[in-house]
This record gives C-alpha cells, structure tokens and sequence, in this order.
C-alpha cells in the first residue's frame, strides 16, 4: 500500500505525529511517541504509542528507562521482532457475542 493509498483510506489520521525507533546491534531499541505500557515480561513488551500498538519481542528484555513525560522509552535486551497494529480508534464492543451471532 502506498503511502497516498493510506491517506486516501484515513488510517494515517494524523500527519504531525512524529514517532522515532532506533534499534542498536539488536540490543538496545528507544521509542519516541509512547504513550502508556501496556504489558510487559523478559519475553514481550507492548507499547501504546501515537500510531497503534507497538510488540517487542525477544529474551531477556527489560525496560530500562520510561518517561511518559517525553513519551519515550528504552528497551534492552535480545529483540527479535517488533510490530504494530492499529489501535482501535473509539470502536468498542456492539452488543457482545450474540448480536455477531444474530445480524
């Protein structure tokens, strides 16, 4: 998808967020732009950021620094993979299980 596809179907809603991701050597990763942790354990780590979910995955991470005064946050540790998705912008659940089985 190309960035004007994205603009086109909105899911690049804000512009002006600017998010930062350095990973050193696979060891060190910091994060500009986070704005709450949501879980973490030596294995995963999931960020809310200002443009969706942010997974880190590997061994041995641990959160070395967390401001959410400057949104930042530096993970050490074996990172093996990160991902996004996207945050569920003001959609909550309609009715539950019965009214996905009823429509």
């Amino acid at each position: 998808m190309t960035i004007d596809e994205r603009k086109s179907n909105g899911l690049n809603q804000n512009v002006s967020t600017v998010q930062n991701i350095i990973l050193e050597n696979r060891e060190k990763l910091s994060i500009s732009g986070v704005l709450d942790v949501l879980s973490f354990d030596d294995q995963i780590v999931i960020l809310e950021t200002e443009l969706g979910l942010l997974t880190v995955k590997g061994e041995n991470l641990r959160i070395n620094k967390l401001s959410l005064d400057t949104t930042e946050v530096i993970v050490d540790g074996e990172i093996y993979n990160l991902g996004y998705s996207e945050k569920e912008t003001g959609k909550k659940s309609e009715g539950g299980i019965f009214s996905k089985i009823f429509r």
